[in-house]
C-alpha cells in the first residue's frame, strides 16, 4: 500500500507545492484585474465619452460612462452657434477634435463635414462651437474626429433664432437683473413701458409651476432691467446644480427662448479703484490693427482693454494672447451676438464698473491725439475736477475727425496713424468716455454717448485740446471689409438700401460694393499731419528708426527687399562697365 501511494498517489511535499502554485496564480489574477480595472477607470475619465445616435446606442456599440450633449444651438444667417453641455470634471474638446456635419434631411448617407470656425468659451464657462449656416434642407449635428462620424454624432435639439431670443444677461452691483434680448424691436434711445414685461427665471420653462417672475424695472432699446429674486441671489444649494436661467415675458404675447443665466459681476462699486481709465471696443478680425491700437493708447495713459470680439476668424486670439505677455492687460470677450454693439457697450460698462474709474467707448479704428501731449487721463481730470452748473460730470464727449485713403492704394505696413494725414474739414459726431456709475438704469447708449442718471451731467472737449483721429475711410479693400457688416443695431450694413443718406455711410458711394476709380483721393479737404509727427517722435525705435509696433516679419522682409535692391543695383553696374568696355 505504501508502495502504491508513492507511486499513484500526492506526498505532503506535493501537495504543498501544489497550494503554493494555485496561490501564486489566484494573487496574480486578482493584481491584473485590479489593474486593468483601474487603467480602464482612469481612461474614462480622461477621455469622455459622447451620446451617439440612435442606431448606434440600439446596437450596444458605445460605452455609457460619461456623456456630452448639445444643450441648445442658435442660428444666424451665416453661422450656428452650437452649446455643449458636459458632465462635471470633463475635459473639452478643442477645434481639431470636432466636425460639423451637415446632412440631407430626405436622404441621411447624403452628408458632408467641415471643421469648424472656431471653438469658444463664454462667461458662463460654456463651451460654444461655431458651425457654418446650416444649407436649406439639412441638419446639423457635431461628430467627435477620433471616432467614426456615423457612430459618434451629436444631434441638435433645440434650436433657436437669433433675432428672437434672449442671449445675455447680468446680475448689476444693485442686484437687479439687466437682460439683453433680440425681438423687442423698441426705438434706439427711447424708453419703453416697463408693465408690458417680467424677467422669468427657472432650470425647465416647459414647467410653469417651477419658475420664478419679477417684474421689470425699465425696458429700452435690448434691455429689460428686473429685481432678481432672492433664490437666484443665492445660487445653487450645490456646486454641481445647472446654473438658473432667465427669459422675458411680454405680457399678452408670451415668452422669448432664452440661453442666458445671470452672472453675478464683483461687488459693490469701490471706493478706490484698480484703474483709472480703461477702454472698450467691439470688433471683429482686428488682429492686424489691434497691437498699434493698444500701444498707441497705452502711451497715452490708458492702463486696462476689453475687447468684445464679435465673431472673428482671424488671429485675434493669439495677438490678444501676445499683448498680454507684453505686459499689456487686456482681456476677450467672445460676443457673438451680430448687430448688438450698443448692448455690448451697456454689458462692457457693467463690467468695468468695479475696477475703472473712466471707461472710453471707441473703435480700433479710432485714436485720442492731444495735440499738447499731455496723458488721457489729465486730459480727463482737467475736465472733471470742478462739477459743472448741472451735476457731477459722468461723460466727456470727444469729437471725432474723419481720415480719407491719404492716395494710399495699399494698407500701410507702419500702421495708420503715420500713414494716412488728410481728412475732412469738419468733425463727424463725437465718441464718449464715460463714468460707469453714473449711467442711467436703463443704460441707453447710440455707441456715441449714453443716457446719465440726473444728478450727472456731460462737458464737451474743445477740439484744440483733445480729439478722435478717425481713420474711417481706408485703401478700399480695408474699407470694404468694414463696412461690409456693421456691429451697430441700428445702423444698416452698407449694402442694404435703408438709410441710404445716414452719416454713417460713405457719402456718395451707394450701396454697391465696387471700388470708385477716385477713391485714394476722396475725403481728403484738409492735411492734417499733427498726430503723424508725434507718433514718429515718441513711437520710433532709434536704432531701426521703425515705430514699435510693426511686426518683426515685416522688418526682415524690407530688409530683403532692400538688399535685393542693392544687388539688383550692383548687377545692373557691371552690365552697364561690360557694355562700356565693349564699346
Amino acid at each position: 500500500m505504501k508502495n502504491r501511494r508513492k507511486r499513484g498517489g500526492l506526498s505532503s511535499v506535493d501537495v504543498v507545492v501544489s497550494w503554493r502554485r494555485f496561490f501564486r496564480f489566484v494573487s496574480l489574477f486578482v493584481f491584473s484585474f485590479v489593474l486593468f480595472s483601474a487603467f480602464f477607470i482612469f481612461l474614462g475619465k480622461i477621455r469622455p465619452v459622447v451620446r451617439s445616435s440612435v442606431n448606434a446606442v440600439l446596437r450596444g456599440s458605445v460605452p455609457v460612462v460619461k456623456v456630452i450633449t448639445i444643450h441648445e444651438a442658435v442660428e444666424f444667417p451665416d453661422q450656428t452657434l452650437i452649446f455643449l453641455k458636459y458632465p462635471p470634471s470633463s475635459r473639452f474638446f478643442t477645434k481639431e477634435d470636432l466636425f460639423c456635419v451637415f446632412s440631407d434631411v430626405n436622404d441621411s448617407s447624403k452628408l458632408f463635414k467641415e471643421l469648424p470656425f472656431a471653438v469658444e468659451t463664454d462667461d458662463y464657462g460654456r463651451q460654444i462651437v461655431r458651425c457654418s449656416a446650416v444649407p436649406r434642407g439639412n441638419t446639423v449635428s457635431l461628430a467627435v474626429s477620433r471616432w467614426r462620424v456615423d457612430d459618434y454624432n451629436l444631434q441638435v435639439g433645440l434650436t433657436h433664432r437669433w433675432d428672437w431670443l434672449v442671449y445675455d444677461a447680468v446680475i448689476d452691483d444693485d442686484n437687479s437683473t439687466v437682460v439683453f434680448v433680440k425681438g423687442l424691436n423698441l426705438r434706439p434711445g427711447k424708453v419703453a413701458d416697463a408693465s408690458r414685461y417680467e424677467c422669468v427665471y427657472g432650470w425647465d420653462f416647459t414647467k410653469p409651476k417651477l419658475l420664478l417672475r419679477a417684474q421689470a424695472i425699465s425696458a429700452a432699446q435690448e434691455i429689460v432691467r428686473c429685481k432678481t429674486p432672492l433664490t437666484v441671489l443665492d445660487g445653487p444649494r450645490r456646486a454641481q446644480s445647472q446654473p438658473v436661467k432667465v427669459s422675458v415675458r411680454i405680457k399678452g404675447s408670451g415668452m422669448l427662448p432664452s440661453v442666458a443665466h445671470p452672472i453675478k459681476r464683483p461687488g459693490r462699486i469701490k471706493v478706490s479703484k484698480t484703474f483709472e481709465t480703461c477702454v472698450c471696443t467691439m470688433t471683429r478680425n482686428a488682429a492686424n490693427v489691434l497691437r498699434e491700437w493698444v500701444m498707441y493708447h497705452a502711451g497715452i495713459g490708458v492702463q486696462r482693454w476689453f475687447i468684445y470680439d464679435n465673431n472673428s476668424d482671424d488671429d485675434i486670439v493669439s495677438e490678444i494672447k501676445n499683448l498680454e505677455n507684453r505686459g499689456y492687460n487686456i482681456s476677450r470677450h467672445f460676443w457673438p451676438w451680430i448687430k448688438t454693439q450698443e448692448a455690448g457697450f451697456a454689458n462692457c460698462a457693467i463690467r468695468a464698473k468695479s475696477d475703472c474709474d473712466w471707461v472710453a467707448f471707441i473703435d480700433v479704428d479710432e485714436f485720442f491725439y492731444i495735440p499738447s501731449g499731455q496723458t488721457l487721463t489729465n486730459v480727463i481730470r482737467n475736465h472733471t475736477t470742478t462739477p459743472s452748473s448741472s451735476g457731477e460730470i459722468g461723460e466727456i464727449r470727444t469729437p471725432c475727425h474723419s481720415f480719407g485713403p491719404s492716395g494710399l492704394r495699399d494698407p500701410p505696413r507702419s500702421g495708420v496713424t503715420a500713414a494716412y494725414t488728410c481728412r475732412m474739414a469738419l468733425p463727424e459726431r463725437h465718441k464718449s468716455i464715460i463714468r460707469p456709475e453714473s449711467l442711467n438704469a436703463t443704460l441707453i447708449n447710440v455707441v456715441h454717448h449714453f443716457h446719465l442718471k440726473e444728478e450727472f451731467a456731460f462737458v464737451d472737449v474743445d477740439k484744440s485740446t483733445m480729439v478722435i483721429n478717425h481713420y474711417k475711410y481706408q485703401v478700399w479693400d480695408i474699407f470694404k471689409e468694414k463696412f461690409k457688416r456693421r456691429v451697430a443695431t441700428y445702423v444698416a450694413d452698407w449694402q442694404n438700401e435703408e438709410n441710404v443718406g445716414s452719416k454713417d455711410r460713405a457719402p456718395g458711394l451707394g450701396t454697391r460694393p465696387v471700388e470708385p476709380t477716385d477713391w485714394a483721393e476722396r475725403f481728403c479737404e484738409v492735411s492734417d499731419i499733427g498726430l503723424r509727427d508725434w507718433v514718429l517722435e515718441k513711437f520710433s525705435d532709434r536704432k531701426t528708426q521703425r515705430l514699435v509696433w510693426e511686426r518683426e516679419a515685416r522688418r526682415v522682409e524690407d530688409e530683403v527687399i532692400v538688399q535685393m535692391g542693392s544687388w539688383a543695383d550692383k548687377r545692373v553696374g557691371r552690365k552697364r562697365k561690360k557694355q562700356l568696355k565693349a564699346q
